[in-house]
């Protein structure tokens, strides 16, 4: 299972009004596990930023403004996202500002045409009606580590969206786990699994003997003195034990 998990920024929230991509950021999942590779690209919008979307995300008209157009970049991000699952946090919004940038280099084909959409916004309020469901609410509910996410930043985005999606559909977050955690982890189910008896171990039945069955009975009568006593109900056959031969 291929899936791509995507974010944008943009110059500003309304694509209806011209505003533009200024960055795309990609991260790959290989049956739910980071392959490795990568899609990030600033872009020139071509226009200005809106004061708000340069404070939210910390770019400039100036930082842009040598950057390439979505249209040198279109074949590169097409062939990285084609055939995936994409996972996008409120998908109308990215996907929107996408579509217009395709529209607007003359391609005919919308994000829709070669990937499936998955919102993860949508997910997350099936799962928790009526609370804020933003990614920072959704990362410090799931107990995602966003301490360095000072700024908006499309890759940095995606890397966290990812672990929250895992969560979120899975309860996975250990999304980065090192060859040592997973041989650890290895280790702890194989301990836990069944095993089974060695080859040549038999199990034989120890019967109490008469001295240790009235022994028994004895210090059951004693307790009983305090009340009524659940063992003294219980087949005296119960002091069988199994033993290894």
């Amino acid at each position: 299972m291929r899936q791509v998990v995507l974010d944008t920024e943009t110059t500003g929230l309304a694509v209806e009004k011209g505003h533009r991509l200024v960055e795309i950021g990609c991260l790959e999942l290989l049956e739910r596990r980071p392959s490795g590779r990568r899609f990030q690209r600033y872009l020139n919008p071509e226009r200005s930023m809106d004061i708000g979307a340069s404070e939210v995300t910390g770019l400039t008209d100036e930082f842009l403004a040598d950057k390439p157009l979505f249209v040198d970049v279109v074949e590169s991000f097409l062939t990285f996202v084609r055939g995936a699952e994409l996972i996008i946090h409120n998908a109308a919004f990215d996907v929107g500002f996408i579509d217009a940038e395709l529209a607007r280099a003359g391609r005919s084909e919308r994000l829709a045409d070669i990937c499936t959409i998955t919102d993860s916004l949508g997910l997350a309020r099936e799962k928790y009606p009526g609370q804020r469901n933003s990614l920072d609410a959704l990362c410090k509910r799931l107990g995602v580590d966003n301490a360095h996410r000072s700024l908006h930043g499309a890759l940095l985005d995606a890397e966290l969206l990812a672990e929250v999606y895992l969560a979120l559909t899975s309860g996975q977050t250990a999304l980065f786990l090192d060859p040592t955690e997973e041989a650890e982890e290895a280790a702890m189910a194989a301990n836990d699994a069944p095993r089974a008896r060695p080859p040549g171990i038999k199990l034989r039945l120890l019967q109490a003997s008469a001295d240790e069955l009235a022994a028994h009975r004895r210090s059951l009568a004693g307790l009983a003195k305090g009340g009524r006593c659940l063992w003294a109900a219980e087949d005296e056959d119960s002091t069988a034990v199994l033993s290894v031969a």
